[in-house]
């Protein structure tokens, strides 16, 4: 069993890139014993553990790298596979794409009460599946959610363009010094378009050319492996997915409305509550919910968004249509702070975040009408390199993270 996992565990770890890491490398305790990287598909988990092994094991005796899609790990089983290797003297086991194995929550669980001096790091693309088994493994495992590439890594990645990380306090009180350092020498809203259109994954790495069908493609296995399987749903409902992302996809953007939504599909609306809820926690969407409380504002998100504007591209290429801008710029925004941030739907200027920050998104010539006499308020304009006064060029904030 071991001469075929050890093998299949040296052809994966050879040639692991270690010139660019994501930004989650440096917020992972990597001490802690037990770890879960969840992500959308394509977004670099199993090269970031890859890259802690290489870094402080590269030695397959003391840790294995294992992933539980493959053939020969699931003809075995997790647990009988960690078993038999820590007997052996092993230290630590990696096991890519959890979520595929059957049973893996029970597994999971008994590796770890079972090895509890033992490192267990664990990643999956289905967040669904692994947010339902986080409530029994919490007191246990360290989850981590890993997003894909901000603009700033986007730079480093592509561009060998390593610049620093930067607060929100640090874009809207010191955006002119930023601006001014981040632009010199360099055209960077070329660059930003470039990103906007297809930099958010890493795989960009690997061709320009096959970039968007393999976003395509990670867009199909998202919706028949991971949705589907997560939330028990029959093959024949996957086209009804599809259509709920081309409505967005289309849209300049999205208003919900969940009666017309439930008409147009020709199904219930509580079935477009739970595909809604459904996309958006498998990272193909943002569900953006209006600013309040209470259970309606809960359940009802006030405005839908693609996940980041390269799916947006992505899907409007394969209907054979253009991307709206000002949709493209929402969309940028949301996937740069959401996750960061809460952020909400608000009466005056489009979003809010953390409850205290206003923001009116717009192009170069967008202005404060909008958003006047509304204390701590903010334009993000597109098409600006630098800002002024309240006035912030809206790439800015791909330097969150």
């Amino acid at each position: 069993m071991f001469e075929e996992l050890f093998y299949i565990h040296r052809k994966t770890v050879e040639d692991v890139p270690m010139e660019f890491k994501r930004y989650l490398h440096a917020g992972i305790d990597w001490d802690a014993r037990h770890i879960c990287i969840t992500g959308c598909r394509g977004t670099g988990k199993t090269t970031l553990l890859l890259q802690y092994y290489t870094e402080i094991y590269n030695d397959v005796e003391k840790c294995l790298y294992i992933s539980a899609d493959h053939v020969a790990v699931a003809g075995v089983g997790l647990f009988k596979i960690a078993s038999e290797y820590f007997k052996l003297g092993g230290d630590a086991i990696i096991i890519d794409e959890i979520h595929k194995s059957p049973n893996w929550e029970a597994e999971l669980k008994s590796i770890i009460d079972t090895f509890k001096n033992k490192q267990v790091m664990v990643s999956g693309s289905s967040a669904t599946k692994l947010k339902k088994g986080k409530s029994d493994l919490s007191r246990r495992v360290v989850y981590y959610h890993l997003k894909d590439l901000s603009f700033r890594e986007y730079l480093a990645l592509t561009q060998s363009i390593h610049l620093p990380m930067l607060s929100l306090n640090d874009v809207l009180t010191r955006h002119v010094q930023h601006a001014e350092q981040i632009t010199k020498g360099r055209s960077i809203l070329k660059l930003f378009n470039n990103y906007l259109n297809e930099g958010a994954y890493p795989f960009i790495t690997e061709g320009q050319s096959t970039y968007f069908s393999k976003l395509l493609n990670v867009i199909e296995k998202v919706l028949y492996e991971d949705v589907a399987i997560a939330a028990d749903m029959k093959q024949a409902n996957i086209p009804v997915l599809k259509k709920i992302i081309w409505l967005i996809a289309s849209s300049v953007p999205f208003q919900v409305n969940i009666e017309k939504m439930s008409r147009e599909l020709g199904i219930s609306k509580q079935y477009v509550y739970e595909y809604i809820n459904h996309l958006d926690a498998a990272g193909l969407i943002n569900a953006v919910p209006h600013g309040g409380t209470g259970y309606k504002t809960v359940r009802k998100p006030a405005k839908i968004l693609m996940a980041n504007s390269n799916l947006l591209f992505a899907v409007n290429r394969a209907m054979q249509a253009e991307a709206e801008r000002g949709c493209v710029r929402e969309t940028f925004f949301v996937s740069q702070l959401t996750t960061l941030f809460k952020t909400t739907i608000t009466d005056k200027g489009d979003f809010k975040v953390a409850d205290q920050h206003v923001f009116e998104i717009g192009g170069a010539g967008k202005g404060y009408g909008q958003i006047k006499d509304i204390p701590n308020a903010f334009v993000a304009a597109d098409g600006i390199e630098i800002g002024f006064a309240n006035k912030i060029p809206l790439y800015l904030f791909g330097f969150l993270y």
